[in-house]
């Protein structure tokens, strides 16, 4: 006869059961565990339900409205940041990655971080190239003075295009800091961090100033419009070596004509826009151009240039601006050269005074007043 054996209790569950029978839901719970990471939970739900987009507010503004504090907020932040939900960057701020204000220079969904801002001086800011970037960029901002500038302004623009000669190299170098692109144009840039643009002016002015020099003229008058004396210098150079005899002066557009009067034969300009302010002044003052004075100039033009000389399309130097911008993010900061293409528009020669020599104006008119800026070799 078989005994029934007393059935043996059976062990009480344990109380995490439930847990250990699904393994993924313990894994969630000890991801959980602190509390930086439950709010990391809450940010990425506040982000896919769009509550929260583009440039997060500041992380003062974010720890009270999730009641945490800074240093917890901070761990949140980085967490996202390193699985590619958010983009951190100093001096910008956070943003929601593949919004508005993570994308690249060119090509964004919002324009608030497309944003070009353009120094410049006021001459410049009348420029065929200046007028062309803000058509290709239509949030970008002309400024002149850099002096009150604030960093809560600053942090509204993409990228910087300086034209301006005298923008201080420290406020440039601020915003490379601030992980802005910096283009200069114009000028060669005195920190490997940034980029340039530049025309050869100094190539395009010296071949000009031989020319001349070669038909005879010996007085020179560079028409400096941007502040520096790459022209006054390209013309000294070709001087020593073709004639040491010649003289230069420099002289600001509105001082040029009176330049002119004094005995200056041959006139190069640093930009198509001085080329054109002066010839309209020369023909209203009734100086033929080449009879009296020989016209030249370097610079961007679009279209027709105003005179003789070596000119690159304004197009193309706006182009090669975007593709500094672009490269900028994926590329180190580098420069472009700008050569420019010789026209001829007969604005140059030998003037009357050297095929008569009778007519020209005697030695002491050369030592009359010379123009205000005037530098003589």
């Amino acid at each position: 006869m078989e005994l029934n054996q007393p059935s043996r209790p059976q062990p009480a569950a344990p109380a995490n059961a439930q847990q250990t029978s699904n393994p993924s839901t313990t894994n969630a719970e000890t991801r959980l565990s602190y509390k930086f990471q439950r709010l990391r939970e809450r940010l990425r739900a506040s982000i896919d339900s769009g509550e929260l987009s583009g440039k997060l507010p500041g992380e003062r503004q974010l720890a009270r409205r999730f009641r945490v504090n800074a240093k917890t907020l901070s761990k949140a932040l980085t967490d996202l940041a390193a699985e590619g939900v958010l983009e951190r960057s100093i001096g910008r701020g956070t943003f929601v990655k593949g919004s508005a204000g993570t994308s690249g220079v060119m090509g964004t969904s919002t324009a608030q971080m497309d944003r070009w801002l353009i120094i410049c001086d006021e001459a410049q800011a009348t420029s065929v190239v200046v007028r062309k970037l803000i058509q290709r960029n239509p949030g970008a901002q002309i400024i002149q003075d850099i002096s009150s500038l604030r960093p809560s302004f600053l942090n509204t623009f993409k990228a910087v295009i300086d034209f301006a000669p005298s923008t201080p190299t420290q406020f440039l170098r601020d915003l490379v800091v601030r992980n802005m692109a910096v283009v200069l144009v114009g000028r060669e840039p005195s920190n490997y961090s940034m980029n340039a643009v530049l025309l050869d002016r100094v190539f395009g002015a010296n071949i000009l100033a031989r020319d001349l020099i070669l038909a005879g003229h010996r007085r020179f008058l560079a028409v400096e419009r941007r502040g520096c004396t790459q022209v006054c210098d390209a013309i000294r150079s070709a001087a020593k070596r073709y004639a040491p005899d010649v003289t230069v002066d420099v002289a600001f557009p509105s001082e040029a004509v009176g330049g002119v009067e004094l005995g200056a034969t041959a006139v190069i300009c640093d930009t198509a826009e001085s080329a054109e302010e002066l010839r309209k002044a020369l023909e209203s003052s009734q100086l033929a151009i080449p009879a009296r004075v020989s016209l030249a100039a370097v610079g961007a033009v679009d279209g027709q240039p105003p005179c003789t000389g070596y000119f690159v399309g304004a197009d193309e130097k706006v182009e090669a601006i975007k593709q500094v911008l672009r490269d900028s993010a994926m590329h180190r900061p580098h420069t472009v050269w700008l050569t420019g293409t010789f026209f001829d528009v007969g604005t140059t020669g030998p003037t009357e005074s050297m095929m008569n020599p009778a007519s020209r104006p005697s030695s002491a008119a050369y030592g009359a007043a010379a123009p205000a800026r005037a530098t003589d070799s």
